[in-house]
């Protein structure tokens, strides 16, 4: 089984040609039979007397080898997706890889360390010289017609430009003038890629979203997400019904108690998030919720954040000013990352990322179920206003995700979607910095599943939980929310559904999906 993974994913990553990828059409003609090769190797597995946690892994393999079928038929992000194109990467992501599709030779600048090793510089060099003829070459494979998915790639294409631009200023850059011309010859591809997009852009008239079949059979045998198309919709209504009628609920129960005063300068909101960080750390390990590792406190205080002016905070940095517990909260993401770097899970199909994005209810779903699960086990303790800032939160997370189903539906445009994402986020807080609207909404676009896994990755968790807990209470066991989230981590970042079935032995939900 180790053997197969390993030669699939060494068959995932593409050949090269003429110092980039290769995504052409004749090549993933040509490499189709190795691909469908490989997919039998799998299903012809004998399982039958596998453990359950080998079995967990034989559905990650399946899972990623589907990913590559819907994406060989369906999605095609090298051909309608300019934004796939997109080379230098400034930060980090707050999950397992990038969020979205992604080509396989990125510039990861926030690995590098300037002034460059030697190492590092060839490294460096090598990074940057994929950009021109992959830019080259994304004018042969971008063949799609998906109007949306066109014209806000043009944004990323362009915004490459400023982040090439910045590493010019970057320690001892200017001395080097390989480097130099390296950069500045990426800058001139892009420009050039940037307005060969805008130039054809008017030609683009096709629909962006999979529709509903392909959504939900993506959903089920990529994601491994047990729900249809229809049956998120419903869950993600009832979510956003539930989130606001909570938050006035809240409002009246608070309606007494002075409101929460936002940071006014750098040094009320460094004290803030100081305090904040502190009292979640010390919640976590005295309430018993997770064991709270070495790494935690490092992990979270990277990400504290910095005063934003009110004239300039989008939606999550409006309430990390009232109390950035709530968005910390959200940051169990980067408790899962260092976990994943210093204590890399024993089975190499966990270890590292999984591909297409598959990780997301995981991922996602656990960062914003514990928002409200440490809220319900008494977080906010100290300060009710705080709940509600929890539940603006739900919601945001909600409507977003329902107009991400329509877009895929084709039954509104990304910016319809939009409006149902800012129309229905509480207090207005999705109206005051609209880069963030864009982003989120053309991701979720790319990535089909990833605007709901906030919500559904939530849901599913919960059913974990739930069915966790019967069978503690079945046994005449205590249920313990330590142990029970300790074991979701030591699983690994793998989709909820295989968590849930590795737990508690149940594949029920699953039935339909795993064979």
């Amino acid at each position: 089984m180790l053997l197969l993974f390993k030669q699939w994913r060494s068959f995932e990553t593409p050949p090269m040609k003429n110092g980039a990828p290769d995504y052409s059409a004749e090549t993933f003609k040509t490499r189709w039979p190795v691909f469908k090769d490989l997919q039998q190797q799998l299903i012809t597995i004998d399982t039958t007397n596998w453990s359950i946690p080998q079995r967990v892994d034989w559905t990650l393999v399946w899972a990623e080898m589907n990913g590559y079928d819907f994406n060989h038929r369906i999605l095609k992000p090298w051909e309608r997706d300019p934004a796939y194109y997109k080379s230098v990467w400034e930060f980090r992501s707050d999950v397992p890889a990038h969020e979205g599709p992604t080509h396989h030779k990125t510039l990861e600048l926030w690995t590098y360390s300037f002034p460059l090793s030697k190492e590092e510089r060839g490294n460096f060099l090598g990074d940057l010289r994929v950009i021109p003829p992959l830019n080259i070459q994304a004018r042969q494979n971008l063949i799609g017609n998906a109007k949306e998915l066109w014209q806000a790639g043009i944004r990323v294409i362009e915004n490459q430009s400023n982040s090439l631009e910045k590493i010019l200023n970057k320690e001892g850059i200017a001395e080097d003038e390989e480097i130099k011309a390296a950069i500045r010859e990426a800058i001139t591809s892009t420009n050039s890629f940037a307005s060969w997009l805008e130039e054809q852009a008017i030609t683009k008239t096709g629909p962006s979203g999979i529709g509903k079949e392909n959504y939900t059979w993506y959903l089920q045998n990529v994601h491994l997400v047990p729900l249809s198309w229809e049956d998120e919709v419903m869950l993600l209504k009832r979510e956003l019904a539930r989130a606001w009628t909570s938050l006035k609920l809240e409002e009246h129960r608070n309606r007494n108690l002075p409101p929460l005063v936002a940071a006014a300068n750098p040094e009320a909101y460094d004290l803030m998030a100081n305090k904040a960080a502190r009292s979640l750390l010390d919640f976590l390990k005295t309430q018993k919720i997770v064991t709270v590792e070495d790494y935690f406190e490092p992990a979270l205080r990277e990400h504290l954040g910095s005063f934003v002016p009110e004239a300039k905070r989008n939606f999550f940095v409006i309430g990390e000013h009232y109390d950035p517990r709530p968005l910390y909260s959200h940051f169990y993401h980067w408790f899962e990352l260092a976990r994943m770097d210093l204590e890399p899970h024993a089975s190499p199909i966990r270890r590292g990322p999984l591909l297409y994005n598959i990780f997301d209810s995981r991922n996602e779903g656990t960062a914003t179920a514990v928002e409200e699960l440490f809220m319900q086990a008494g977080l906010y303790d100290d300060s009710p206003r705080s709940r509600e800032i929890v539940y603006i939160m739900i919601a945001q997370r909600a409507a977003r995700g329902l107009g991400s189903l329509y877009a895929h539906a084709n039954e509104m445009s990304m910016e319809e979607a939009g409006g149902i994402h800012s129309e229905y986020t509480p207090r207005g807080w999705m109206k005051t910095e609209k880069e963030l609207l864009l982003f989120e909404q053309h991701l979720y676009m790319r990535q089909p599943g990833y605007g709901t896994s906030y919500i559904t990755g939530k849901y599913l968790l919960e059913s974990a939980l739930a069915d966790y807990a019967k069978m503690k209470e079945d046994v005449e066991k205590p249920f313990q929310i330590r142990e029970f989230m300790d074991r979701l981590n030591s699983i690994g970042n793998i989709p909820i559904s295989l968590g849930h079935w590795e737990m508690t032995g149940q594949l029920v939900h699953l039935k339909n999906i795993i064979k």
